[in-house]
Order: C-alpha cells, then structure tokens, then sequence
C-alpha cells in the first residue's frame, strides 16, 4: 500500500490571506457544540458569553452588552433580518436552533454599511439549507427542552445542471415550568415551577439553479411566557418571514443579490389590579 500524508484543506485560512478582518470573531455549529452546555444542550446564546469583551445579563430574557455598548446598539440577524429580543426569558438560550447554523459572524468594530443602524457590534447568524440528497433528522429531549429537526430535499441535485430544491424545519419546546419541582424542590418549595416557558419554530425552503443562483424562503415565530403567580405575567411573541436571493447573470461578471423580510414583535405586561400594557 500507499501511505501519504494528510492533505488538510481551510477556507479560512485562504480568507485570511485575501480578507481583512478587524474585530471580528466566526463561528460554526462545531465549535458551538464544543462548549458544554446547560442540560447538555449546546446553544449560541452559552458560547457567546465566553466571548472575550461581551457580558449577558439583564431581565427579560439575556441582554447582551459587547464591549461596554448597551443592548439597542447590537443588531442581531438571521439570514439578514433582524431579530428582536432573540434570547429567551430563562437567559440560558437564544431563539437559535443549532443543528441549523452554517456560520456566525460576531462584528465587535469596524463594520461597514452593509450593518447600519447600530453603534456597538453585530451578530450575523446564517443558517444552512437542508439536506439535498436524502431526507433525515433528529430528535431530543433534556431536563429543560425538547426539539426536533426534519430536513430532505423537495427536489434532488441534479449535477449534470446544478438545479435541487430541499426544506428544513425545525422546533423547540420548553418544560423547565414542569420539570423545576423535580429538578429544583428548594426553589419552588412545594408550589408551582419556574414560571418560564417558550416554543421556537423555524423554517426554510431552498432552491439552486445553474451558474450559482440561489433562492431562500424562510420563516420564524417564537414564543415566551413568564408567569409570576398572583404578581404579573410578561410574554412576548416575534414572528416573521422573508427571502433572500443570489443572480449570476451569463453573460454578466456582476452578482445581484437582495433579500426581503417582515416581522412583527409584540411584548405584553399584565398585572394584577392594573390594566394590561403592550409594546410592539
């Protein structure tokens, strides 16, 4: 036999000798689910607190605070549309499915206009498209959650013209409501749970065509509840649903790209004996 060396091959290291990259820290599924996890569920919401420069604390759900900016100037995105409020209100997870992240691009300084409209960082979520070739998917539970992820292609890749079509949806439902008595009898002392739940539920449909085209249809609604008995209740909803695109003209060296997104945020704040507030 043939013994040869191990040919080791990093688009990483190629963008780092083509790119300039200032302030800027990327991410992928594999070194997320590196970090252990509460619960043992990985989740993006975990590793970025060991990020150097970047705090999470706060009500409602994490507030995330990088390097010393407040949490209105970070702008949070998923596949290009922003996303509101995206951590839940136990704090130990975000509205992120991490079986669906390709990459994350935490930009702490010197972002350009692609990213207006916030002051102190950026923190760019793209998800992968679903399986092109074979339909598969995973299910698991925790102390805390459950979640599910059912993935395969609508049309498979055809490699003599580059065309496939495929979907992904995936899901998370909290239980730590349920299972705290159990788990944590000294903090509930023999009364209800932790007053905490959410449901997560995302979406995409991907199609590719010749020369690199591309087209992504995708959609989100997450949900939190936190239920202070007899005190007040605080939930909050997002939802949304959007495309993004990618052209490669023939006879053109231009690529054109774009993206178009809707969401709507919706928090209410219901109090015993007073009138119930919302902000949206």
């Amino acid at each position: 036999g043939i013994t040869t060396d191990v040919l080791e091959i990093s688009s990483s290291k190629i963008e780092a000798q083509t790119e300039v990259k200032i302030s800027e820290i990327q991410l992928t599924t594999k070194e997320i689910k590196s970090l252990p996890g509460v619960g043992g569920d990985a989740d993006l919401a975990q590793y970025l607190q060991v990020l150097p420069g970047v705090v999470f604390t706060g009500d409602q759900g994490g507030q995330l605070y990088i390097r010393g900016g407040s949490p209105s100037q970070n702008k949070i995105l998923l596949d290009g549309m922003t996303i509101f409020n995206p951590f839940h209100s136990i704090g130990f997870y975000s509205v992120f499915e991490t079986e669906t992240i390709r990459t994350v691009d935490v930009l702490t300084g010197g972002f350009d206009a692609e990213f207006g409209g916030r002051t102190s960082a950026v923190v760019n979520i793209i998800t992968r498209d679903g399986n092109k070739g074979r339909y598969g998917g995973q299910i698991s539970a925790s102390p805390f959650q459950a979640k599910a992820l059912f993935e395969g292609p609508i049309k498979k890749l055809d490699p003599s013209t580059g065309r496939a079509s495929s979907f992904m949806v995936t899901a998370k439902h909290s239980y730590i409501d349920k299972t705290s008595p159990l788990l944590y009898p000294y903090t509930t002392e023999g009364e209800e749970g932790l007053p905490f739940n959410f449901t997560d539920i995302y979406g995409k449909v991907s199609f590719t065509g010749k020369n690199g085209n591309r087209l992504n249809l995708f959609g989100f609604n997450h949900n939190d509840n936190v239920n202070y008995a007899n005190i007040a209740a605080i939930n909050w909803r997002a939802l949304g649903t959007g495309l993004n695109f990618k052209l490669v003209p023939t006879s053109s060296k231009m690529i054109v790209g774009g993206r178009f997104a809707f969401s709507d945020y919706l928090a209410t704040f219901d109090e015993d004996n007073a009138r119930p507030r919302t902000s949206g």
